[in-house]
């Protein structure tokens, strides 16, 4: 299963400029997920990290780790499932991060996630993020899933 950009919206509330990945490219409900996020000098975030030598923060990979996460954790067989406005889903623990190399604009980060565990409350997960076939990032994640407090 592959997912284009309005199949990510439909499935996760972030909107620009927390919204961190472009594509799907391979999708096993809620096993594996393969996406893209591209990296455009245009980042809000580069601004001031660093205005002379630009690098995507490594909290903002391990994010992208968890939108994707989050995007296979929901879906079925029958395909996504769309979003719940009445749960959220918090990433809540990072485990044995590391950071390879820096990723700077025109890089094209490919994220892979493998579940570990999925229930209705937690889930954990086996990250990694590569650059051209050489690993920037790799970390354990940890999300929950909560109603929403009205």
């Amino acid at each position: 299963m592959e997912l284009d950009i309005k199949g990510i919206l439909e499935s996760l509330p972030h909107r620009y400029p927390m919204l961190l990945i472009d594509r799907v490219i391979e999708m096993v409900p809620g096993k594996s997920i393969k996406a893209l996020k591209n990296v455009s000098i245009n980042e809000p975030f580069f601004t001031g990290h660093f205005p002379h030598h630009p690098v995507m923060p490594g909290v903002l990979i391990l994010e992208a780790m968890a939108q994707a996460a989050a995007i296979f954790s929901f879906a079925d067989e029958t395909g996504l499932k769309p979003k719940n406005e009445e749960i959220l889903y918090y990433f809540v623990g990072i485990d044995e991060a590391r950071f390879r190399r820096p990723v700077v604009p025109g890089d094209q980060l490919h994220i892979e996630v493998v579940a570990e565990r999925l229930s209705r409350k937690i889930c954990k997960y086996q990250a990694h993020a590569f650059v051209d076939g050489e690993s920037v990032a790799q970390a354990k994640l940890m999300c929950a899933i909560r109603p929403m407090e009205k």
